[in-house]
């Protein structure tokens, strides 16, 4: 009991030290990325316009000079200044912050859209990396495998067990391993640039991967519930309201408009006679209201919005299709791995057990060369299937991890 949790404990640290590795190279993917960047920026620049939005109609100051000077009975009138001051309706500029506000918001969404599907492409590079990594162990342990059966068929050939065709046979399937681990290295070399892309990165930066990893024997539990956190859905959910907030913004601009202002208007005094109030200014403070009586506009507008919101609905149900069917595809192929990965551990034992009784025939003095070649390539091909099980596993599990977490 107390071994089998030391084991437990020891596949606990190694598999949080994996993904560890996986999530270190995530971060500093979503921190040197291009494209994030942009969408930050992006982010900072709809942010700024909350601020943009506060603001009042420009102050409008007039001066004019009477060419020909209106006489009064306490005087001549010389010129006119006046100062008038527009203001929107109540709450306007709280609706036209709360505006900008909704648009900043649907931004945010875009950057963790964008940060979410990064983290999907450098896991599933990653996934693939691993997959040509493990692929060249297997191939070089055959290799070793066969050299290990040339050594026997050479020594069977000086008995006159076996004849040199059989050494020349297993030196041409090493040379064909050896082609196939060359081929793997050149596929390292270019998903590897791929990688180092993701991370913004030289092409050629030493990426380590993690040298073994196993299906787990549990999956986690997932539902189509989980969906509804999804950015892709919750995008559309805050352009909804970045759109009912555009109305309310809109009937606030149809509401009038109030204007304050004030006239000075400076008076000669006069001289022939001598009025009360001889000479003195004139100040005529004034309110105005400027009132859209054609409002086709905000009309049209109302409409646009109305329009827009259904489009939006739309879009999502047809988004939440998409997720849906990739979600569901998503886990038959993870469970597809698992059953591949079952079989071909089976099949893999029986093959073992049939080189066991192939080296046990060798020490009773017969062996037939031809069938440890076909033992030989069953195991490889298990082997790699094994591989391409495990590879498959963990990119659909990263692609379940995008849709539902």
């Amino acid at each position: 009991m107390k071994n089998t949790l030391i084991i437990l404990c020891l596949l606990f640290v190694s598999a949080f030290a994996k993904a560890q590795q996986l999530q270190s190279y995530i971060d500093e993917a979503q921190s040197n990325n291009p494209e994030i960047q942009a969408f930050e920026l992006r982010y900072n620049r709809a942010e700024e316009k909350v601020n943009e939005a506060d603001w009042i109609p420009n102050t409008e100051i007039s001066a004019g000079y009477f060419v020909s000077t209106p006489e009064t009975r306490t005087g001549a009138q010389r010129a006119r200044i006046g100062v008038k001051q527009m203001l929107p309706w109540f709450g306007t500029i709280t609706a036209r912050e709360n505006y900008a506000s909704s648009i900043a918001d649907a931004e945010y969404v875009e950057i963790t859209i964008a940060k979410r599907k990064l983290a999907l492409s450098v896991s599933q590079s990653y996934y693939r990396l691993y997959a040509i990594r493990a692929k060249q162990e297997v191939l070089e342990e055959n290799i070793q495998l066969l050299k290990t059966y040339e050594q026997l068929a050479l020594t069977s050939v000086e008995v006159g067990k076996a004849s040199a065709v059989d050494v020349l046979r297993l030196q041409i399937r090493q040379n064909e391993m050896q082609q196939k681990k060359e081929v793997l290295e050149e596929e390292f070399k270019a998903e590897q640039s791929v990688f180092n892309n993701l991370l913004n990165k030289d092409k050629n930066a030493v990426v380590t991967i993690s040298t073994e990893m196993n299906i787990p024997e549990i999956d986690p539990i997932n539902t189509l519930d989980d969906l509804a956190l999804n950015p892709e859905l919750l995008k559309y959910d805050k352009l909804y309201k970045s759109v009912a907030q555009s109305e309310l913004l809109n009937q606030r601009e149809a509401l009038p408009m109030i204007g304050f202002g004030v006239d000075y208007l400076p008076v000669s005094e006069r001289t022939d006679i001598f009025p009360s109030d001889n000479g003195k200014d004139i100040l005529m403070p004034m309110v105005s209201v400027s009132i859209p009586i054609f409002n086709n506009r905000y009309k049209s507008i109302s409409k646009q919005n109305e329009l827009r919101q259904q489009e939006i609905n739309l879009q999502k149900d047809e988004r939440l299709n998409v997720l849906e069917s990739a979600f569901a595809k998503a886990q038959s192929q993870r469970n597809q791995s698992r059953i591949a990965y079952n079989t071909q551990a089976k099949n893999l034992k029986q093959a073992k057990d049939a080189e066991q009784i192939l080296i046990k025939n060798y020490e009773t003095g017969t062996i037939d060369f031809n069938d440890v070649l076909d033992i030989q390539e069953l195991q490889l091909k298990f082997e790699l299937n094994q591989v391409e099980s495990i590879q498959m596993y963990y990119i659909q599990s990263a692609l379940i991890n995008y849709l539902i977490n």
